[in-house]
C-alpha cells in the first residue's frame, strides 16, 4: 500500500500544477488555484501514511538527531511519507506564488520555469520566485471612495 500511496501523491497533485504552468490565463485555472483545499488529497495522503507512524515519528521530529530522521526517512513509509510532506508544501508554496504572480502581472512565460523549479526542488523554486518578483512590484491599492461629511 506504501508504493501506491507514495505514486498516486503526486498524480493528486499534478494537475494543479498543470493549470498553473499550462493554462495559465483560463478561468477555470484562477476558481480552481485561488482555493486552498487544492492541497487536501496530498495532505489525506500523508495522514494515512504518517498517522500509524506516530510513535516512531514524533521522537525523531520532537527532538531531532541526523540519526534519527535518516532512520525515520530510511523506510519505506518514512520515504512515502516525506514525499507526501514535500508535495504538500510544495503545491501550497506553487499556488501561492501562482496567485501573487497574476495580482502583479508577472508574465507566464516568466512563471512556468519559477513553477517547474518548486515541483522539482521547492526551496529553490520559492527563492527564484521571491527575485522574479523583485521586477514586478505590487500593485497600489484602490483608493478609497471619499466620504461626503
Amino acid at each position: 500500500m506504501t508504493g501506491a500511496l507514495f505514486t498516486l501523491t503526486f498524480t493528486v497533485a499534478a494537475p494543479f500544477w498543470a493549470l498553473m504552468i499550462l493554462l495559465p490565463r483560463w478561468s477555470v485555472t484562477t476558481r480552481v488555484i485561488r482555493s486552498p483545499l487544492i492541497v487536501a488529497p496530498v495532505l489525506a495522503i500523508y495522514a494515512i501514511l504518517i498517522v500509524p507512524a506516530l510513535g516512531e515519528a514524533l521522537p525523531a521530529v520532537m527532538s531531532p538527531t541526523l540519526d534519527g530522521v535518516r532512520d525515520l526517512l530510511g523506510s519505506d513509509d518514512g520515504a512515502a511519507a516525506a514525499w507526501a510532506h514535500m508535495i504538500a508544501f510544495d503545491l501550497f508554496v506553487g499556488r501561492w506564488a501562482w496567485l501573487n504572480s497574476r495580482e502583479r502581472n508577472v508574465p507566464s512565460l516568466v512563471m512556468a520555469p519559477v513553477l517547474v523549479l518548486t515541483i522539482l526542488f521547492g526551496p529553490i523554486g520559492l527563492a527564484a520566485y521571491l527575485i522574479v518578483r523583485l521586477s514586478w512590484p505590487e500593485p497600489a491599492p484602490a483608493a478609497e471612495p471619499q466620504r461626503i461629511r
